[in-house]
């Protein structure tokens, strides 16, 4: 498998009514491949690798301290996937935090955390690490009056894969840093796109060293009217950071979004079959 085949994955969904971006990155030679991957989409929670990737940077930077208590506030508190809006504990430390948006994808933490590093910041690290086109443009909202951003946050397949790629490498600020967001990224627990075709380890203490014979994931996914997106890193024989975001109208109704999906998986047992190597899976 190589990563040419990738994106022929990806062009397959060119008749279907949605625009499917793919980055694919190999972590250890560079090359790297896309489909629409420069392409500016609302990428929903995948774009919450940012806020923790700015985390991470600040506790290995000792300017935050991993165990601080952060309370969450009225206005933090929303609804949609998480755990915290149904708990009756306020007040959690900076790693509890980080560890419920990276599982979870817990909107409410999300919301502390934010308020607690600020919006610039993600900004800031974006712009550090060549990912301008990465943007945390608000916090998590029930409901976007037109008072608003439209979106929580848009981003590219290239930005969103070189973030990961980053991590992956030890080159995210500091190894520190790095290590901490795919540790994180290694808690999530949505492994329904990219790799539900695809046997993989989501356990393995060997993390993130390799498993003789085997492949490890570490991901961040999102999901919003109109979109599907997942990024992340198989690691196998070969290490391939990856993003996959679908974007369609939601007037074409569930069927668009069922085939979002299918796209979706089927890059992604591409993106396995390369990360196992020459043997393939």
């Amino acid at each position: 498998m190589t990563l040419p085949r990738v994106a022929a994955a990806a062009r397959s969904a060119a008749a279907l009514p949605l625009v499917l971006a793919v980055a694919a990155i190999d972590v250890d030679d560079g090359r790297s491949t896309g489909v629409d991957d420069t392409a500016v989409l609302p990428v929903a929670s995948a774009a919450k690798l940012l806020l923790l990737a700015e985390v991470a940077r600040r506790l290995d930077s000792g300017e935050l301290d991993p165990a601080a208590a952060v309370a969450v506030t009225e206005d933090d508190v929303v609804h949609g996937t998480g755990l915290l809006v149904r708990l009756s504990r306020r007040d959690w430390t900076v790693e509890d935090l980080c560890w419920l948006t990276a599982s979870v994808s817990d909107n409410t933490a999300t919301n502390a955390l934010l308020r607690l590093v600020g919006p610039d910041s993600t900004a800031r690290l974006a712009r550090s690490l060549s990912l301008g086109a990465l943007t945390v443009h608000d916090r998590v909202r029930d409901v976007r009056g037109p008072d608003v951003p439209p979106v929580f946050a848009t981003g590219t397949a290239r930005a969103l894969a070189e973030l990961v790629a980053h991590a992956a490498r030890g080159s995210l600020v500091s190894p520190g840093a790095s290590r901490r967001l795919l540790s994180w990224m290694r808690s999530n627990t949505d492994h329904t796109l990219a790799p539900a075709l695809v046997s993989h380890d989501p356990y393995a203490a060997c993390f993130p060293d390799p498993l003789p014979g085997g492949l490890l994931l570490a991901n961040k996914t999102g999901t919003d009217p109109g979109v599907r997106s997942d990024a992340g890193v198989f690691i196998g024989e070969r290490r391939v950071a990856y993003a996959v975001v679908a974007h369609w109208d939601t007037a074409l109704g569930a069927s668009t979004e069922r085939a979002a999906v299918r796209a979706i998986r089927d890059v992604g047992r591409t993106l396995a079959d390369y990360a196992a190597g020459p043997g393939g899976l």
